[in-house]
């Protein structure tokens, strides 16, 4: 594991409040989600948004809700890093096997 250190900084009082609650809704140590929020900034290229960024949103069941925020209180991750990396991943796979010359899987449509 790298390293840690200590960060410090004197923000609005409305920013600290907004911070807190989304903290507190995520779950997360302050440690944990500033460290989310700034890697989120760096993955950007140190950016604000300038409209690159597409929104995805789904609705599961309140049981696998539960266990997805269990796994992410084991593991740390953000709920955002979670599903990225799923997808990464499924689509690393996608490219894996085309590549090795592996049919399509059933149920799978079929690229245009």
């Amino acid at each position: 594991m790298e390293k840690k250190k200590n960060l410090c900084a004197m923000i609005p009082e409305t920013l600290h409040r907004k911070v807190r609650d989304e903290q507190e809704k995520q779950e997360l140590t302050l440690s944990q989600y500033v460290e989310n929020v700034l890697k989120e900034h760096f993955e950007r290229g140190g950016k604000a948004m300038d409209g690159k960024i597409r929104t995805l949103a789904f609705q599961i069941s309140e049981e696998l809700f539960g266990k997805i925020k269990e796994h992410l209180k084991k593991t740390g991750l953000s709920q955002k890093d979670f599903v990225i990396n799923l997808i990464e991943h499924a689509l690393e796979d996608e490219e894996t096997a085309e590549a090795e010359g592996e049919p399509e899987a059933e149920g799978e449509p079929e690229a245009e």
